[in-house]
């Protein structure tokens, strides 16, 4: 079992930076009017970022090894949170947008699903608590 490790350190009010294993810093900041300084991303905005770029990374990686040629690729996340604290979120959907000429719906579709069944780790953390939904375009280009 690998043991991962987080470090987190405050820089003033509830402005904090941090870094992983993979040794890159992210500042993590809420409003001012909540003690913080509106210098970075909220942590609950992160959690979505992660789910975007886990799926993303796995839906492209499984279509480039299928030589699936995407001009372009993109993720919206949609989430739902609720009124009262702490505010989770009680529903996310995952939008896939991908970009490309006489693209294989069957591929894209292999691919989200592997992502979202198997490979995706904070998919699969997430979907314990939360319903998580998914979509898709193809904008032909």
């Amino acid at each position: 079992m690998a043991i991962k490790q987080a470090f987190m350190k405050q820089v003033r009010g509830i402005t904090f930076v941090g870094k992983t294993d993979s040794g890159h810093w992210i500042t993590i900041d809420g409003p001012e009017n909540f003690y913080g300084s509106n210098a970075g991303i909220r942590p609950k905005e992160l959690l979505l970022l992660s789910l975007a770029g886990c799926t993303g990374s796995d839906v492209v990686a499984i279509l480039q090894k299928k030589r699936v040629p995407l001009n372009g690729f993109e993720i919206n996340i949609t989430a739902e949170q609720s009124d009262e604290h702490p505010q989770v979120y009680t529903k996310i959907n995952i939008e896939y947008l991908f970009y490309g000429k006489s693209l294989n719906t069957n591929d894209l579709e292999r691919a989200i699903e592997l992502s979202q069944t198997k490979y995706c780790s904070v998919s699969a953390m997430l979907k314990k608590a939360v319903e998580i939904t998914h979509s898709y375009k193809v904008v032909e280009n």
